[in-house]
């Protein structure tokens, strides 16, 4: 895709490494009880997930990669906004967690977006 079909108002690459350096940021003062442990193990894997899959799409071979690849962004960014709901944060870390599934939304609805541009 050239850079003329796919105008970026906003660097979305930036946006999801961002999202993902949040995560980590919010779960390393996390409490530390089995559950959260776990369940953050997924966290970071899945946040990082949505943006590693942003890169290989726009390394894409075909369009049919493309819509591959940001269809598992999306994944990614509902399974990370799945694990920041089960996670039990402190009292001080409400509004932060809150944040984080909001932008895990956000991310899910501009990848599904773009999927269906992309149609």
């Amino acid at each position: 895709m050239s850079e003329t079909q796919n105008p970026k108002p906003y660097d979305l690459g930036e946006r999801t490494k961002k999202f993902a350096k949040s995560v980590r940021e919010y779960v390393k003062s996390l409490f530390k009880t089995l559950t959260n442990i776990e369940d953050a193990k997924q966290l970071i894997k899945s946040s990082g997930s949505v943006g590693a899959n942003y890169i290989e799409a726009e390394e894409a071979l075909s369009k049919k990669d493309f819509v591959m690849r940001i269809k598992i962004c999306r994944k990614e960014a509902k399974e990370s906004r799945y694990w920041l709901e089960l996670i039990e944060p402190k009292d001080n870390q409400i509004k932060e967690k809150e944040a984080l599934i909001q932008e895990a939304t956000e991310l899910t609805k501009i990848f599904g977006s773009i999927i269906e541009k992309s149609k």
